[in-house]
């Protein structure tokens, strides 16, 4: 089984950390966020991978090698262009005639790949989104309003649960449909796609750790993490 990873990235959200160095290759603990990744999903039995590479494609290419030594077998995809996190797809779609995963090479997560894969085939359906929850706090006390402005509930300070994307997901090749050659895709686009032809999209709900490497406050979260989780093993 086939997954890919999207490297390509440059990073705009984590400045100044990954300026002039690969986002997928900024460490968490003393390791890189690739190679946990690649250690993690070789542990979960999923051995072939294509990355597809763009923002200092060499820095990454170098750095990981052929990935034998992570228990992996690495083939690349250059973008000369950026193409989004799907876009990319379009450029190896002949190696994607199965089922396959797609997933951002800046995710750190302990995300049970296999129990994935088999709620997906559950599913039946197209694709299959791992999703994580979140909250907010609201930091100011919150009226709900009738139509004729009558406070009818006031909240102090609620706290918002909702479920985000990880950036995690199992396709079908019937997928690749719906993308174009070169053209510049993100999923949001690749799902409005999807629905309005009336497919179906699962949602696998992660109850574990999950951090998104590409957004500051996650990267320093995810860093702290690790060095406690080191600590107390």
């Amino acid at each position: 089984m086939k997954t890919v990873i999207l490297a390509g990235g440059k990073g705009t959200r984590l400045k100044p950390y990954a300026t002039s160095f690969p986002k997928p290759l900024m460490p968490v603990g003393d390791k890189p966020i690739l190679e946990i990744l690649l250690r993690q999903l070789a542990s979960h039995g999923q051995k072939d991978i294509i990355m597809t590479v763009g923002h200092l494609a060499e820095l990454v290419m170098s750095f990981l090698g052929d990935g034998s030594q992570y228990g992996v077998r690495i083939t690349y995809s250059r973008e000369d262009k950026p193409l989004g996190t799907i876009g990319p797809l379009a450029l190896v779609i002949e190696e994607l005639n199965k089922t396959f995963f797609v997933i951002n090479g800046d995710t750190l997560t302990d995300l049970d790949y296999q129990r994935l894969l088999m709620n997906h085939r559950e599913s039946k359906c197209i694709a299959t989104i791992a999703v994580s929850k979140r909250e907010i706090e609201i930091d100011y006390g919150v009226p709900h309003l009738t139509a004729m402005s009558i406070i009818e509930k006031y909240e102090e300070k609620p706290k918002i649960e909702y479920h985000v994307g990880t950036g995690i997901c199992v396709f079908e090749p019937e997928v690749l449909n719906y993308i174009k050659p070169r053209e510049h895709l993100d999923l949001p686009n690749l799902l409005e796609k999807l629905f309005a032809d009336r497919k179906k999209v699962n949602g696998y709900v992660h109850d574990g750790y999950w951090f998104d490497i590409g957004r500051p406050a996650d990267y320093e979260a995810a860093c702290k993490f690790v060095e406690k989780s080191n600590q107390e093993g």
